[in-house]
C-alpha cells in the first residue's frame, strides 16, 4: 500500500518580537509545522515582508523600541507589496482600547500575552488554512479565467471561420472572388474607424460594434444563395426581369439572419449589423436604391457603410462585362456618387482613407488567392 507524500509547501510564520524569550518560545511552538522567519524591530519586519516569498503570516508584538507594532502594521497595510499579509498581534498591551486599535490597523487577530500556547497554536492554525483555502480558491479561478478565456478564443475563431464559410456559399456560386469578401470587409473596419470620429457616427461605431461590423460584413451577399444558377453565373449584364429577381438576394439574406434570431429567440448587435447589412447595402442616399427605396438616415448606418466598400470593390474587379478601374479612377467615380448614391459623409470619410482602401486591394489583389478561412 502506498504512503501518502504531502507535496504542499509549508507556510512561512514572520515572528516579529525584540525579547528573546519570546521568539525561542514562539519559534519552538511553531517550527516543526511551518517555515520561520524572525525579526527583532519594525524596519525589519518591513524588509523581510517584501521580499520573494513572502510570509504568510505576521506575527506581531507592541511594544518594541523605535517603531512599535502599530505603526509596523500601518506601514504594511499601506503597502502594495504587503498589504494582504495576515497580521496577529500578539501582546502584553490587553485593555480593550489596544485591541481596538490594532483591529481597525488591519490585524486578523490580536492575542493577549502571557500566552496559553495550545490557544495560540489553534487560532494560528485557523488562520493559515483559511489563507490556504483562500490562495486555493485564488488559484482555482485564476485556471477557470485562463479556461473561459481559451475556449472563448477558440469559439471566436470558430464563429469567425463558420461565417466566412457561410459567406462563401453565395461567393462560390457568383463570379465574384474569394477576395472580394475580405477586401470588403477590410475597407468596412477601415471606413469605420475614420467615420468613428465623426460626431454624426461616433455613438453607433464604438470599438466594439466596430468589431462587430468587422465580422458581419462578409455576410452581405449570402442572400445570394437563393438565386438561381442561370442568372448568378450569367455574362454580362441582366435584363430588366432578371434584375428584379437578383434584387431578391437582399430579401434571402434578411430572412438568412432572422431564421437565426428565431431560432436563438433573441437578438444581439452582430446579427442585426449583419442583417442590416445583407438587406440595405444597395439602398442609395437619394432613395432610388433596393429593395425599399429607404432614403438619407432610412438607410443603416452599417449599410451605408458597406455601399461603399461594395462598389468601390466592384469598381476595381474584373467582371465579364466591364473592365476593372484604376484606383484613382474608381475614386472619382465614387465621388460623382457623393450625395446620391452615398451619404455625403461617409463618402468624405471614404475619400480620407483611399491610400488606405488602396493598400488593401493591392495586398489581397485576385492573384493572391488569399485563402477564406484566413481571419486576423
Amino acid at each position: 500500500m502506498s504512503q501518502y507524500i504531502d507535496l504542499t509547501p509549508r507556510q512561512m510564520i514572520l515572528i516579529v518580537d525584540d525579547t528573546p524569550d519570546n521568539i525561542a518560545l514562539l519559534s519552538g511552538l511553531f517550527k516543526s509545522q511551518y517555515k520561520i522567519k524572525i525579526a527583532t524591530n519594525g524596519a525589519k519586519a518591513l524588509q523581510i515582508a517584501a521580499q520573494k516569498p513572502a510570509p504568510d503570516l505576521i506575527l506581531l508584538d507592541v511594544m518594541m523600541p523605535g517603531m512599535d507594532g502599530y505603526e509596523t502594521c500601518r506601514r504594511l497595510k499601506s503597502d502594495l507589496l504587503t498589504v494582504d499579509i495576515p497580521v496577529i498581534f500578539l501582546t502584553a498591551k490587553n485593555q480593550p482600547a489596544d485591541e481596538e486599535k490594532g483591529l481597525l490597523l488591519g490585524a486578523v487577530d490580536y492575542i493577549s500575552k502571557p500566552i496559553s500556547p495550545a490557544v495560540v497554536v489553534a487560532r494560528i492554525a485557523t488562520q493559515l488554512n483559511l489563507i490556504r483555502a483562500q490562495h486555493l480558491l485564488r488559484d482555482q479561478n485564476k485556471y477557470l479565467e485562463s479556461l473561459v478565456r481559451d475556449r472563448t478564443s477558440k469559439l471566436a475563431k470558430m464563429q469567425d471561420a463558420i461565417i466566412l464559410a457561410m459567406a462563401s456559399l453565395g461567393e462560390v456560386r457568383d463570379n465574384e472572388s474569394s477576395n472580394h469578401v475580405r477586401r470588403t470587409q477590410l475597407y468596412v473596419k477601415v471606413l469605420a474607424r475614420q467615420l468613428s470620429l465623426h460626431p454624426r457616427f461616433k455613438h453607433e461605431l464604438s470599438a466594439e460594434n466596430i468589431e462587430l461590423l468587422y465580422k458581419s460584413a462578409p455576410l452581405h451577399d449570402i442572400g445570394k444563395v437563393g438565386i438561381p444558377d442561370h442568372l448568378l453565373l450569367k455574362q454580362g449584364k441582366l435584363k430588366a426581369e432578371e434584375f428584379e429577381i437578383m434584387k431578391q438576394h437582399t430579401v434571402f439574406g434578411r430572412e438568412t439572419i432572422l431564421s437565426v434570431e428565431r431560432y436563438l429567440g433573441e437578438s444581439n448587435n452582430f446579427l442585426r449589423f449583419a442583417r442590416e447589412i445583407t438587406y440595405s447595402h444597395h439602398e442609395k442616399w437619394d432613395g432610388t436604391g433596393y429593395p425599399e427605396s429607404l432614403k438619407n438616415d432610412e438607410i443603416p448606418v452599417s449599410a451605408r457603410l458597406m455601399a461603399v466598400a461594395d462598389v468601390y470593390d466592384a469598381l476595381i474587379s474584373e467582371r465579364d462585362y466591364e473592365s476593372a478601374l484604376e484606383h484613382q479612377e474608381a475614386i472619382n467615380v465614387m465621388r460623382e456618387g457623393r450625395g446620391n448614391h452615398f451619404d455625403p459623409d461617409v463618402l468624405d470619410a471614404f475619400i480620407e482613407v483611399e491610400d488606405q482602401f488602396f493598400e488593401i486591394a493591392r495586398n489581397y489583389n485576385d492573384a493572391m488567392l488569399t485563402p477564406m478561412l484566413s481571419v486576423n
